[in-house]
């Protein structure tokens, strides 16, 4: 089997960012879509449609926000 080629460990925030917003964006996508036009034919469309928007702006949102949280955790948790 061959050995997987990984991603630099200085791109981390990126490759969280990315698998963050992608599962984020296309969950919220489901969800909204659902509750705006009802799961009925062409759901599966118009949540492709809207995650193809929503993937992007989560993407820059989530790397935009990050250090917030990350500061934010850092007050509210008790450094062991």
């Amino acid at each position: 089997m061959k050995k997987l080629n990984k991603i630099p460990k200085r791109f981390t925030h990126y490759v969280f960012a990315f698998f963050m917003a992608g599962i984020m964006a296309f969950l919220m996508s489901m969800v909204i879509v659902a509750a705006s036009s009802g799961i009925e034919d062409g759901y599966s469309i118009r949540v492709i449609h809207s995650y193809a928007l929503a993937m992007p702006v989560a993407f820059f949102c989530v790397l935009i926000v990050r250090p917030v949280v990350v500061h934010l955790v850092a007050l509210f948790v008790r450094p062991n």
